[in-house]
């Protein structure tokens, strides 16, 4: 299920890999935007954050850590997830990836289906993320605004037992009338 609308960064110094992973994606239905370095990759990014960008980690100039680890510091581009690209295979390589802020790792030369398939699957966890923000934030003002009902009603229920008290037929009038109206909110 591709989002004509979804956006993909690829960012790598060589140009026969951006074209060749940008065939693919684009095949995919994918809108995708190339970079040629680690700087030229910022600048895109903080001009038109992508939905999710794949970074190659040696690049002259800036690393695809260093770009990570300042895309990841930053609180409007943080969010965007990023797979690493890279022939780099060692295990240390793969964790810094991870570390500075990686949510996934293909080791070059790749295989189309895996690239695609590694794609979904970080564009559908970032989807159910923004879902779970959404649905909590529904929660909270749902739980605030019974908070409040209780408080009325509570109140309203104080009112009443003190007419009851008091034995005033206009008082227990009154708060009958009150407590109608919490149960009504």
């Amino acid at each position: 299920m591709v989002n004509k609308q979804t956006s993909l960064l690829i960012v790598d110094d060589n140009i026969d890999n951006l074209r060749s992973l940008a065939a693919i994606l684009k095949l995919e239905g994918y809108k995708v935007r190339k970079a040629i370095s680690g700087k030229v990759a910022l600048e895109t990014v903080r001009s038109h954050p992508p939905d999710l960008i794949l970074l190659d980690i040696k690049m002259p100039q800036m690393d695809g850590y260093t770009v990570c680890s300042i895309l990841k510091q930053d609180t409007t581009t943080g969010s965007i997830p990023i797979i690493f690209l890279s022939a780099l295979n060692e295990t240390a390589d793969k964790l810094k990836a991870f570390a500075v802020g990686g949510v996934d790792y293909i080791t070059k030369p790749f295989q189309a289906p895996e690239v695609v398939a590694r794609v979904e699957n970080q564009l559908r966890l970032q989807r159910l993320s923004q879902q779970l923000v959404v649905q909590n934030s529904q929660l909270i003002q749902e739980i605030q605004i019974r908070q409040q009902t209780e408080a009325a009603l509570h109140q309203a229920v104080e009112q009443a037992e003190a007419a009851n008290r008091t034995k005033s037929p206009r008082a227990i009038e009154i708060a009958a009338k009150q407590t109608k109206s919490a149960y009504a909110d």
